[in-house]
């Protein structure tokens, strides 16, 4: 099998799984060590933040998962050797996903019991921090999802949201060799989405997979359509991605409903394409999907994992869902390795070394392991069902 299918056959098949950094997410180590444990757990898609530091981060975890494949084989894991596509998520217009929390630390009362510490997934906030002399937002860690600010007792916290000139982006980021595009959008916004893919488009040919992500609203099917009516004809497969719940990171079992519920409406609307679930996606998502019967059974045409060499066509509409995007909850399913190797990092008598996950075997494979209990939902449920 070569490394440019394999994803595009798991989109084919329904069972492609997407790991989202965060289009905010820009803590480097954390980005490189993510992609490498979901690599190895067997991730078709890598997503980040649209920065050139951020991308080379991703891309020296894809190339060290490569030199891990036979080891990764030998404990177990069906890891091959291929790549994951790198995506890179980009806005045209303000969006949640483009934000940043912001407050000033000298304005918190001392006997504030700091609620947005605890709450904060990405351990964006701190006080007193004595390696770095430092209090308030970590900026390169928060993703701006947003729950410090209805918690802050003071209400001192607030957001602030950047929109990239496309223009200026997307030369440099399409010259890093990125292999795919998510381009987040909200009903309405067609003329500014059309500036944006105007930029994109010298290097559309290049690409292997173009993902539109879109909120609920009114009128948002008629405004998918026109979306594909300015995009046609696309040589890359086409995705659309249903964000039900944006950067919830929520563990119950009825937050994967308003993805599973905007997937459905997608599916309804016949666009062609694949649909692809995120927002409140979780452990739950799979057997939800599983239950409603909206995964694929056993591959496309009844052919299970027996398909062809080629990439799957992007022209026709989708009958069920071809896969899920995990976020936040992906990332903090991985936080307690993080964090450990983070601690490592603080004793090292050189205060400045970066401790890689790959030189901490323990910690490696125990972060592959929980990468792989993840990533395994989809994947197990389309093997079993291809061997009935």
């Amino acid at each position: 099998m070569t490394d440019l299918f394999v994803p595009l056959q798991s989109l084919k098949q329904g069972d492609w799984f997407k790991l989202i950094c965060g289009a905010s997410f820009q803590h480097l180590p954390a980005v490189r060590n993510l992609t490498l444990a979901y690599t190895l757990a067997g991730a078709d898609c890598i997503d980040v933040a649209a920065d050139p530091a951020v991308i080379a981060a991703a891309q020296a975890g894809l190339q060290v998962a490569k030199t891990l494949a036979q080891d990764a084989q030998q404990r177990g894991f069906d890891y091959k050797g291929n790549l994951p596509f790198l995506m890179v998520s980009l806005n045209d217009g303000e969006d949640p996903h483009f934000r940043k929390a912001e407050f000033n630390p000298t304005e918190c009362p001392r006997d504030c019991p700091r609620p947005c510490e605890r709450i904060c997934p990405a351990q964006a906030i701190v006080f007193d921090n004595i390696k770095e002399d430092f209090s308030g937002v970590v900026s390169e860690k928060c993703y701006g999802c947003g729950r410090c600010i209805p918690i802050c007792p003071y209400g001192i916290i607030y957001t602030a949201s950047y929109v990239t000139t496309p223009g200026a982006i997307a030369p440099l980021v399409m010259s890093t060799g990125v292999d795919a595009v998510e381009i987040h959008t909200q009903v309405g916004r067609l003329a500014e989405f059309q500036r944006l893919w105007q930029a994109i488009s010298p290097w559309a040919d290049q690409l292997k997979v173009l993902a539109i992500s879109c909120p609920d609203g009114e009128g948002m099917t008629d405004y998918l359509r026109a979306v594909y009516d300015l995009i046609a004809p696309l040589k890359s497969a086409l995705i659309w991605q249903t964000d039900g719940r944006s950067m919830s990171g929520d563990i119950g079992d009825g937050t994967t409903i308003a993805a599973v519920k905007l997937g459905q409406k997608v599916l309804a609307a016949k666009l062609p394409g694949y649909v692809q679930l995120a927002g409140g996606t979780n452990s739950y998502t799979v057997a939800k999907l599983k239950a409603m019967g909206l995964l694929k059974r056993g591959g496309q045409g009844g052919q299970g994992r027996n398909f062809p060499l080629s990439p799957p066509s992007p022209l026709s509409p989708p009958s069920s869902i071809s896969g899920v995007a995990y976020g936040s909850y992906a990332r903090v399913l991985l936080s307690p390795i993080l964090e450990k190797l983070e601690n490592k990092e603080v004793s090292n008598t050189n205060m400045k070394a970066t401790i890689c996950l790959e030189e901490d075997e323990v910690l490696l494979w125990q972060a592959v392991e929980l990468a792989h209990s993840l990533v395994s939902q989809i994947k197990s449920s389309q093997r079993m069902e291809s061997e009935h």
